[in-house]
């Protein structure tokens, strides 16, 4: 269903959110440019905005959802997961980190059709996904920034990149580390991007490799009784629907509590209790994290940037007018 904003109310909320912005951060000299639908589109962070919060009122789980759509479409933060399968090319869609998982489609698609009515053919998909993922965080109670804008939207998507580029549930650090390095991220800014997993839920399947005996008998920083709890839930010969919050504690709240957790060995991927068990540096991280909350949001802030500007001098994409086909 389209969701038609007034201009007016559009109007006055620009000017309130971006001196909210301005006061928070002051003037950007980025040249990406934070400004730049200031003229072209100024109601466009508006527009994106209120949808998001509309669509988090009507379903919490959306903020996660959008967030993890914004982290999945990185490394190259072009848009390619938007993509559907065409006769020219297999798409991200189906990949083996998104089949069944990603979800929120329909709300991008809801943005972008009410931005090419106020703005045509001018703000690109790929900036959408990025801007809706800062919505998502500051609206579960996480930091604000300022969303660096000039991404453009790829011609095409590869499955095979997905596949290989998206880190899995069961890495370990090293793992983690050469996926982020790869592409210019630090291991700081791999720790500080896992706490997006303080929102959110995770199926049986993506955890199942955290229930084996093998692996609890090497992890010191285990929660029995937490790992039994899980075992009890996956026990279904079926379980490939079942599911459980990554933070059960404050599962709505993007907050440090992801940290917690994992310090009382209770992290639900194995690639997060990881961050405590594999590895000196990466819980010094941590306990950094869980000791000064302000400096998690900070840091996650700061790496949401990085990873947010991967893939932004493509010369040869394009403005989608619909996120889901090329032009």
């Amino acid at each position: 269903m389209q969701f038609v904003l007034l201009s007016l109310v559009i109007l006055k909320f620009t000017s309130a959110f971006a001196a909210t912005l301005n006061e928070a951060y002051g003037d950007s000299s980025c040249p990406l440019g934070t400004d730049i639908y200031q003229i072209s589109c100024p109601e466009a962070e508006a527009i994106i905005f209120s949808m998001v919060e509309h669509a988090i009122s009507q379903d919490s789980r959306m903020a996660a959802s959008l967030l993890r759509l914004h982290f999945h479409d990185c490394f190259g933060c072009d848009a390619s997961v938007l993509l559907d399968d065409t006769q020219d090319f297999v798409g991200e869609k189906t990949a083996g980190p998104n089949l069944n998982s990603l979800r929120g489609f329909e709300v991008i698609d809801a943005i972008k059709s009410e931005l090419e009515l106020i703005c045509p053919h001018t703000v690109s998909c790929a900036d959408i996904l990025a801007t809706a993922a800062r919505d998502s965080v500051l609206l579960s109670g996480g930091p604000l920034w300022k969303v660096e804008m000039g991404r453009k939207d790829s011609f095409t998507a590869s499955k095979n990149t997905a596949n290989n580029n998206i880190p899995a549930p069961n890495s370990t650090v090293d793992m983690l580390v050469a996926k982020f390095e790869n592409v210019g991220l630090t291991l700081q800014d791999m720790v500080a991007l896992s706490g997006a997993h303080t929102i959110g839920i995770a199926r049986c399947p993506t955890f199942t490799s955290r229930l084996q005996s093998s692996t609890i008998s090497d992890n010191p920083f285990d929660n029995m009784e937490f790992i039994a709890s899980l075992q009890q839930l996956c026990s279904a010969p079926d379980n490939s629907n079942i599911g459980t919050q990554l933070d059960l504690a404050t599962p709505a709240t993007f907050d440090n509590q992801y940290y917690v957790n994992l310090l009382s060995g209770e992290g639900l991927l194995l690639s997060d209790q990881a961050l405590v068990n594999g590895n000196d540096e990466t819980r010094q991280i941590v306990e950094t994290y869980v000791q000064n909350p302000q400096f998690f949001f900070e840091d996650f802030k700061n790496s949401m940037l990085k990873m947010g500007s991967l893939g932004l001098a493509q010369s040869n994409g394009e403005i989608r007018r619909d996120c889901r086909t090329i032009n």
